[in-house]
């Protein structure tokens, strides 16, 4: 049991340690909390925080709950239906949750912004403005070897080498892709942190835990340009190689990118999103040229940093010659590798405002019960069985036409031709049509 500030914490990490149904239930009775915190990332694993709160109650009914994580700030409404949930919290946490705590202990007179009951709407909290006050991630709270030492699956954004960190530099989206929450999550401000406070984070993780790669995770790293390239510039002493994912093509440039290569950078994954400009500009709203993520691409193959390129097809009101027209120009485009999902209507996104509108969800759609994998909208154009065909089958197509592309991809996956092999006949077999 570890001591923070005025409040024993622990942390029950479920997911990485596998823990059962029946472990878990054992480690809340051992533990005894006062107070259980459940963090829900993604909405189709909302299941998991529903399950988990009900095994808490199960155990002691006083035992207090709360309900935090993206799942949280993007359903707050649907959340708090369920009894087993005290509240639930929309927002970041880091000052929510101990303003909180003093709350329930009788210190703070006001529920915090953003907490929300069975019978009181919260909104959302207030975001935090300076992200350099808060401490290095407590990591301590952890076995960290368990995240450093291996990847759940083995992917092109997965780690260059063992043990390895993830990081996020800032937070916020000043773009408004239609079928983004994350402006909705943490709000339409580029909010980073200074480039010595993540400099400093990288060499604390350097020196206390090895790490000898680095995945950056923002949503928009080169938003503040100086700032990137202070951050690079800071990389190069440590001679590690990193990678970058979805990251923002129009905000690549030559200069950028020769900087990215000498300072370690060795994938990124740029969001291009779709080959057709209507498409690119009218429904989804984003600032990018094509002939621009056409010359970024060029440049980093130039520099030798592998590159992923990101699209989406099936939106409603695409017809289906704009679909093609995206693989076409998503096959012509030169990356090492190409994404291609099906457009998915996350709740509180423009996309789903557009789906619902044109009663383009697939029946019996629910956020969570999104499966990745298979289309989740038709139209009068296409199916949701058209689109996860195309998408299996394109993908496969365009990525894997020589032996050259096939080893290239495998190696930088680190498994053998023999491995990829296998996902490619696993994505083609697990469709449900």
């Amino acid at each position: 049991m570890e001591q923070e500030n005025r409040y024993k914490i622990k942390v029950i990490d479920a997911l990485a340690e596998s823990l059962s149904i029946e472990q878990f239930e054992a480690r809340i009775r051992e533990e005894k909390p006062d107070f259980v915190g459940i963090s829900v990332l993604m909405d189709f694993y909302g299941y998991t925080g529903h399950m988990a709160a009900k095994i808490v109650k199960s155990i002691d009914p006083n035992i207090i709950t709360g309900l935090g994580g993206v799942h949280a700030t993007a359903n707050p409404r649907e959340n708090v239906k369920d009894r087993n949930y005290d509240y639930v919290m929309c927002g970041e946490g880091e000052e929510m949750l101990p303003q909180l705590i003093h709350f329930i202990n009788g210190e703070r007179k006001t529920m915090p912004k953003g907490v929300w009951t069975y019978d009181i709407e919260g909104g959302h909290s207030e975001l935090i403005t300076d992200l350099d006050k808060y401490p290095l991630p407590a990591y301590h709270l952890i076995d960290y070897s368990q995240y450093a030492m291996k990847a759940e699956r083995k992917s092109l954004d997965g780690p260059a080498a063992y043990p390895y960190a993830r990081i996020l530099t800032s937070r916020g989206c000043p773009y408004n892709c239609c079928f983004c929450q994350v402006d909705k999550i943490a709000g339409r401000k580029f909010r980073p942190r200074s480039a010595e406070n993540v400099l400093k984070e990288i060499d604390w993780l350097i020196n206390t835990y090895h790490i000898k790669s680095l995945i950056f995770d923002d949503d928009n790293l080169l938003t503040d340009r100086k700032r990137a390239i202070r951050i690079f510039e800071g990389l190069k002493k440590y001679n590690i190689p990193w990678k970058m994912i979805a990251t923002a093509a129009f905000l690549l440039d030559d200069e950028l990118i020769e900087l990215m290569h000498k300072s370690g950078c060795i994938y990124v994954d740029i969001a291009v999103e779709s080959g057709t400009e209507r498409i690119l500009h009218d429904v989804i709203q984003k600032p990018l040229k094509l002939e621009k993520a056409v010359a970024v691409v060029k440049k980093l193959k130039q520099e030798n940093i592998y590159v992923a390129a990101n699209f989406i097809v099936g939106f409603p009101g695409e017809t289906w010659e704009e679909i093609r027209q995206t693989i076409k120009f998503a096959e012509d485009l030169g990356a090492d590798y190409i994404k291609l999902f099906n457009a998915v209507p996350l709740p509180d996104t423009r996309l789903y405002q557009m789906a619902k509108e044109q009663n383009a969800l697939v029946e019996g759609f629910d956020s969570e019960n999104i499966n990745w994998r298979n289309g989740m909208i038709e139209t009068d154009e296409f199916t949701a069985r058209d689109m996860s065909i195309l998408r299996a089958y394109e993908w496969d197509r365009i990525n894997f036409s020589t032996y050259e592309k096939r080893k290239r991809t495998a190696d930088m996956m680190g498994i053998s031709m023999e491995e990829l092999d296998g996902i490619r006949r696993n994505t083609r077999r697990t469709l449900k049509l």
